[in-house]
């Protein structure tokens, strides 16, 4: 199926589920406030998701479950899960039909449905906390009507007419409308599919002969997978260029409700469910010493990791041997944590797509943990580029947000270089917006910055009136030594104070000066300096150095100012027009007025 088709199946999909959320809340209205919908519905649409995923293959789990009941566990298991044909089942009598038959015991026989799961599956369950939400329906009435909405033929949820991607987009949906009543926080739990697909072309571009041919096996790494839509897109793009490659998932959340999700559809998808990890990567990183090909992730945005501290501290104290010996950022801002923990997980030929705000290309001076942990990556020669993209593209947030590419084995073209494109214009507008987001990366636009990506170059590309830039820069560009300019004391004539013949520093005219590294510190002093403080001398044993990517100054164009005769003339005709006005208001004659 086509991109275009693709997208038109989900939309269809998506507005179905979307009109199935709204027909629920009607039940749940008064029972349960509005943002405390999601306890309901978000584990209902799993249930019922797994539900119709079984449905082709009951009879057959059912006649196994009968045929292996008094083998032991673990050979009765691997029956029923080749019964099933999936790594989970479910061995209850019960389908949604059959519990709407009985609507007197409609809790018991529920339970029993979900009871009738595999052990893996109960997992699931269990960290939706979805037990006493089944007893607080049934006592009001609800647990009936809700199973009926979800019975429905329009909310049929199997893999053979919902996909996962749709799923991915209709998992996102609830999640969107349930977080916005919390006023969580920006990008906490999901990306759209039109950036996900941006990040996972410029991972997959550069890699093209390794992707396809026999035998063919990637790993891919989300470090905050969310309900793992990354994932599966990778999946999704990786078949594009070779239908008979593995790709074998790794992914860690922290949120309990969107893990689940996760997991559940991992184990849809026929991928490996003890892959699908909880809890907070920063303090309990699941997958200490996995290396992988692919690393694709947008952790949050500004959110403190005070939680975390205690760990976190530990480990960067183990120097090179933790995830963070480089450096830590402020306390405030953890997502250049989250960049350090993808590098350590790529293998020596490995890449990762990581998304940012602005605060991570130049957050913290010079020896900061910030700018240590800029300067660690970029003289390492990982940093290969990054893509600013447009605002208003977030479901939750309308900053400025940056797509970092960061491989540890550059092409030879590559080397020494990182690469900066502003894709900040490259965009369509949504016909209705979607909470902030208000602009897509249409496919067009998405083409159109993956070939600026693809022919590194100092270029710009156009679509009709819209623009996105390349530029190529050395890896020293974006380095600087912060040193410390000191003046003299003066005692109150004028005259420079000296003690043993030397000038003694007045630290309240203490200045900075940031130094290119491509330049020469003293020649930069010389020219920059003394002519305006001749008594001026450099401190050289505090000097400092420093990273960072000035995005907006690097792509800043000079438009000259009108000249003053222009914008004379234009004041003149003005300042007519107004007296005109006033005259025409007292009857006079302005038809010479031009």
């Amino acid at each position: 199926m086509d991109e275009m088709n693709r997208n038109s199946q989900t939309t269809s999909n998506v507005q179905k589920q979307a009109n199935l959320i709204w027909n629920v809340a009607d039940i749940l209205r008064g029972l349960y406030k509005p943002h405390e919908y999601g306890k309901v519905i978000l584990p209902m649409t799993v249930i019922k998701r797994l539900h119709d995923t079984l449905l082709p293959t009951r009879d057959a789990i059912l006649k196994a479950a009968g045929q292996y009941k008094d083998m032991n566990e673990a050979i009765r298991n691997r029956f029923l899960e080749k019964a099933s044909g999936y790594s989970f089942y479910n061995t209850s009598l019960y389908t949604f039909e059959t519990l709407l038959a009985d609507p007197t015991n409609i809790e018991t026989n529920f339970r029993a449905y979900l009871n009738g799961f595999s052990d893996n599956m109960q997992d699931i369950l269990a960290n939706f906390k979805f037990d006493i939400e089944i007893s607080n329906m049934a006592e009001n009435d609800a647990l009936y009507h809700v199973i009926q909405e979800f019975n429905k033929k329009e909310s049929y949820l199997g893999p053979d007419r919902v996909t996962s991607t749709d799923m991915g987009y209709i998992f996102e949906e609830l999640v969107r409308k349930f977080s916005e009543s919390y006023n969580e926080e920006a990008g906490a739990h999901f990306t759209s599919r039109d950036i996900i697909y941006l990040m996972t072309d410029l991972l997959l571009v550069e890699d093209r002969d390794t992707l396809t041919g026999q035998d063919v096996v990637k790993t891919v790494y989300d470090q905050t997978m969310g309900t793992s839509q990354m994932l599966s897109a990778m999946i999704e793009r990786i078949h594009d260029f070779n239908e008979s490659a593995e790709v074998r998932t790794f992914g860690q959340e922290l949120n309990p409700e969107t893990y689940a999700i996760a997991k559940a559809d991992t184990m849809i998808r026929g991928g490996n469910p003890d892959n699908m990890t909880l809890g907070s990567t920063l303090s309990n990183d699941k997958f200490e010493g996995y290396t992988f090909d692919y690393c694709i992730s947008n952790p949050p945005f500004g959110i403190d990791w005070k939680k975390d501290k205690t760990k976190v501290e530990a480990e960067h104290k183990k120097g090179e041997n933790g995830r963070f010996g480089v450096g830590l950022p402020k306390i405030n801002d953890g997502q250049l944590l989250f960049q350090l923990n993808g590098i350590s997980k790529l293998k020596e030929t490995g890449r990762m797509a990581i998304v940012h705000n602005g605060s991570a290309l130049f957050s913290g001076n010079a020896g900061s943990g910030e700018s240590l942990i800029r300067q660690y990556v970029i003289e390492s020669d990982w940093l290969e580029a990054i893509v600013q993209l447009p605002t208003d593209l977030f479901y939750n947030t309308g900053i400025s947000t940056y797509v970092w590419i960061i491989t540890k084995n550059k092409s030879l073209e590559r080397q020494g270089k990182v690469q900066l494109i502003d894709a900040s214009k490259l965009f369509e507008k949504r016909r209705k917006n979607i909470g902030n987001k208000r602009v897509d990366i249409s496919e067009e636009c998405r083409n159109s910055i993956v070939q600026a990506y693809g022919e590194f170059d100092n270029k710009e590309y156009y679509i009709d009136d819209k623009v996105v830039s390349s530029k190529v820069f050395d890896n020293e560009d974006f380095g600087f030594t912060k040193v410390t300019v000191e003046s003299p004391q003066r005692d109150k004539e004028g005259n420079i104070i000296l003690i043993k013949g030397k000038p003694i520093a007045d630290t309240n005219l203490r200045n900075t000066e940031d130094i290119p590294l491509k330049e020469d510190v003293q020649a930069y002093f010389d020219r920059e300096v003394v002519p305006f403080n001749p008594n001026a001398w450099m401190d050289r044993k505090k000097d400092k150095i420093g990273y960072e990517v000035a995005f907006t100054r690097l792509f800043y164009k000079y438009t000259a100012p009108e000249q003053s005769e222009v914008i004379a003339e234009r004041i003149k005709k003005i300042e007519k027009l107004i007296v005109a006005n006033f005259e025409a208001l007292s009857g006079k004659d302005v038809s010479n007025v031009d």
